[in-house]
């Protein structure tokens, strides 16, 4: 339907503004750090200032002797408990408390549990610790070095830092592609690590009630229900008398999916003291020892004709975990869906291993504003397409028409397996150059560039760069896909009551994107009752279906999937029972939006809040039809979506001090059907930023000695509204055939396409100065000192 330009849509798809934006512009959001109970202990962690030590002694006289404080607990003790280890969700374990040795700066040594928080960080001054300090490996790359230090020398047999090896895709049949080729360019391609950076930064109130002997953890989850299942496994606790609790998220962006040591000790401070116990981090500790993401360090190999025809490509990983596994993804999947490397392109070769090791870094991996390592997939090839371009003298434009799938190919299998659903990439990539002005844009590019070559060299120069990605969103099927043995089906509950209002339950958790708002619309969409009537209830164990938890912009294809399932299942209910309202058959009723009607007499019917007091009122209903209007519903997704897209980004280069400034960002997007527009955008939006933060600022560094160089947001750069341009959107609209109400979900594309096109921009300016793509092994973060040493101005004494 076509929202009102003036006002909120009241009923189904269409622009609304999110329902939940009352509370939270008035500041009266619920958080973790919003929760006070009764006589509340407040915990502190004490963390390893080494990155690889071991652990001679550890005194906590002192501490213990502190007036406010209550308890103290090392890892010795919680061998004791069997709690100084947790399995991670990758299948590895990760100790809560370092026992025999610390593995990276930041790792969790001991707590302390005081009367108040300041007292809990003045007692971690008042514990000694010593340690040995050990060799370090700050670097992936030399991490399977003979004579490197064993980092996981707690693994029985453990002789070196190896974790996996895995492939994907056809080898004899890449290499046949690449004998036949007569173009190969070879590149190698860092996605430094990055980190999600939240707005909140994790924690965790936990209570056991002592009586009941209820667990209830208030936690920053964008899991609830599979924190809720693994901490019945670490704790020993029964699971249903576990409850989870995850209020409003400050945001997650995949670095709240996972267990950090700290949610567990909360629960270990609450059995201890038999008090609750709140623990808070700060920012320092969620930069230094929370997931990061990214870290993929990408050696490819792209073959094509002379003509531009793409015929393969190959990639070799070293992918740095850190210093334990604890990386998000499903089980099958080792390294997530990174071998969507294929991209979005039609050739019939290709192939990938990655190869994982241990660091003294911190352990993650996360889905940061991506699903599952397609971001550093879809970085690696359309920088390997741009180097293509460069190599044969063609418009990177044009490279991309040559070779993108075409609508008539749909539905697609990659070289590597993938099926892609719909899609018209063609349409999409002359959408976002019509919206730049592409031919414009280059005409202005060659101008500019005549003049620096006959000497006039003021100003700035321009680069134009572009991505086009596709993304496998809405994990996951059953059959392909669990996290730790957890299938990934959601659920979703739905009630009608009399008056006609409605609750919908979901599984999943809203990190920020207002799932308040457009879960409420696809039920108002399927059943006609205003979005406003609608109310959705989320993230409390207790009081809704299971189901693994938002990320990898699964919510709407797989919880809206469920939503738009049991909606229907309730509107099916909604038929008999009118049918026994006007006595005639279910099958002479019509459905239109809101009302059951009879065929070919439309005044004859009832709407959907009549029904709704029907079923709860005396009518004789026809036997085996159950009265009330509810359903419930488990989703299992036949297959992933595929949202795809055509980035173009525009910057301008300073040479003097290389300084980039992104001045135009066009992005045509195709997630599907748009239940509101108005939250696709604002997602959009968002991870654009992203993109840009990623591009030219985000970079977690680390010294010889593995000292986290990035540990505030002085040293840590996050893009902010001055960095960013006014963001030019379009879209196309292909919906997905394997959703029920056709969308596929966008939340995290625009981070997953944006990097590369401004990377390629960055170095689409500087080939003036002969830099190439292998000179750009980083991000533009270090542009500056790619251009020192070069004439750049006339006007400059280098």
């Amino acid at each position: 339907m076509t929202a009102p330009a003036e006002e909120d849509v009241k009923i189904g798809f269409g622009r609304m503004r999110r329902v939940e934006d009352a509370r939270f512009i008035r500041g009266q959001g619920n958080y973790v750090d919003d929760v006070q109970l009764p006589g509340m202990l407040h915990l502190a962690i004490l963390r390893s200032p080494y990155a690889h030590a071991k652990i001679v002694s550890i005194d906590t006289s002192a501490a213990e002797a502190h007036p406010k404080v209550k308890a103290v607990v090392t890892g010795a003790v919680l061998e004791t408990l069997g709690l100084a280890w947790m399995p991670t969700i990758s299948y590895d374990t990760q100790a809560v408390l370092a026992t025999d040795k610390v593995r990276f700066q930041g790792q969790e040594v001991a707590f302390v549990v005081a009367e108040d928080r300041y007292s809990a960080r003045d007692a971690l001054e008042l514990i000694e610790v010593e340690y040995e300090p050990l060799p370090v490996i700050a670097d992936a790359k030399t991490a399977l070095d003979a004579g490197a230090p064993v980092i996981r020398d707690d693994k029985e047999g453990k002789a070196d830092n190896h974790i996996y090896d895995w492939q994907a895709g056809d080898a004899a049949k890449t290499d046949a592609a690449f004998a036949a080729a007569d173009v190969v360019v070879k590149e190698e391609i860092l996605y430094p690590r990055v980190h999600p950076a939240p707005l909140e930064t994790c924690g965790s109130v936990a209570h056991l009630d002592k009586v009941t002997g209820k667990l209830t953890v208030w936690t920053t989850t964008q899991a609830p229900h599979a924190h809720r299942t693994l901490y019945a496994i670490v704790a020993g606790l029964p699971e249903q008398k576990i409850r989870i609790i995850s209020p409003d998220i400050g945001g997650g962006f995949g670095g709240k999916v996972g267990i950090y040591p700290g949610y567990v000790l909360a629960v270990v401070g609450t059995i201890v003291t038999g008090k609750p116990v709140k623990w808070m981090e700060d920012r320092s500790e969620n930069l230094v020892s929370t997931a990061f993401a990214r870290d993929y360090h990408m050696s490819g190999e792209i073959a094509a004709t002379a003509e531009g025809k793409i015929l393969g490509l190959k990639v070799n990983v070293l992918a740095d975990h850190g210093a334990f596994n604890g990386v998000a993804q499903p089980t099958k999947f080792p390294a997530g869906f990174f071998h969507i490397f294929t991209g979005s392109y039609d050739y019939g070769a290709a192939w990938c291993n990655v190869t994982a090791v241990y660091t003294n870094k911190a352990p993650g991996g996360v889905a940061y504003a991506c699903s599952f390592r397609i971001t550093e997939a879809v970085y690696l090839v359309e920088r390997m397409v741009d180097a293509l371009a460069t190599k044969l003298g063609m418009d990177p434009a044009e490279l991309r028409l040559r070779n993108l799938i075409q609508p008539e190919q749909f539905p697609y299998t990659t070289p590597t397996g993938w099926e892609y659903d719909s899609g018209d990439y063609p349409t999409t990539l002359r959408k976002a150059m019509e919206i730049a002005g592409y031919d414009k844009l280059r005409d202005e590019q060659r101008s500019q560039r005549l003049a620096w070559e006959s000497g006039e060299r003021g100003g700035t120069l321009t680069g134009i760069g572009i991505s086009f990605f596709t993304e496998g969103v809405g994990a996951g099927p059953r059959k392909h896909m669990d996290i730790l043995g957890l299938g990934m089906a959601d659920g979703a509950e739905l009630r009608v009551h009399p008056t006609g209002k409605a609750v919908l339950r979901l599984s999943c958790q809203s990190q920020g994107q207002g799932h308040e708002t457009t879960f409420a619309q696809i039920v108002s969409q399927e059943l006609g009752i205003p979005t406003l009537d609608i109310e959705v209830v989320h993230g409390d164990t207790d009081q809704t279906p299971f189901g693994l938890g938002t990320y990898g912009s699964r919510s709407t294809p797989v919880s809206g999937g469920a939503t738009a399932v049991v909606a229907r299942k309730v509107r099916d209910r909604a038929k008999l029972v009118a049918a026994a309202m006007l006595e005639v058959s279910h099958e002479d009723l019509e459905w239109e939006q809101g009302r059951w009607f009879v065929k070919g007499d439309p005044e004859q019917g009832k709407t959907i809040t009549e029904i709704a007091m029907a079923a709860h009122g005396a009518l004789e209903l026809p036997e085996g039809v159950e009265g009330h209007l509810d359903a419930t519903c488990v989703y299992n997704p036949p297959n992933l979506t595929y949202p795809f897209g055509a980035y173009i980004a525009v910057v301008d280069v300073d040479p003097g001090t290389g300084v980039v400034k992104v001045r135009r960002f066009i992005a045509v997007d195709d997630c599907g059907v748009r239940i509101n527009p108005m939250i696709v955008e604002g997602q959009i939006h968002g991870g654009l930023a992203d993109g840009i933060g990623m591009a030219l600022m985000q970079v977690m560094a680390f010294d010889n000695d593995g000292n986290h160089l990035g540990s505030s947001f002085m040293d840590y750069l996050l893009p902010t509204s001055l960095e960013c341009p006014s963001w030019e959107l379009g879209e196309t609209v292909t919906p997905s055939p394997h959703h029920p109400i056709g969308a596929k979900g966008v939340g995290e594309s625009a981070t997953v396409g944006s990097p590369a096109a401004i990377v390629n921009a960055v170095l689409d300016a500087l080939k003036p100065w002969g830099v190439t793509h292998a000179d750009m092994p980083l991000t533009p973060a270090n542009v500056w000192s790619l251009t020192q040493g070069r004439p750049l101005r006339t006007d400059m004494a280098l």
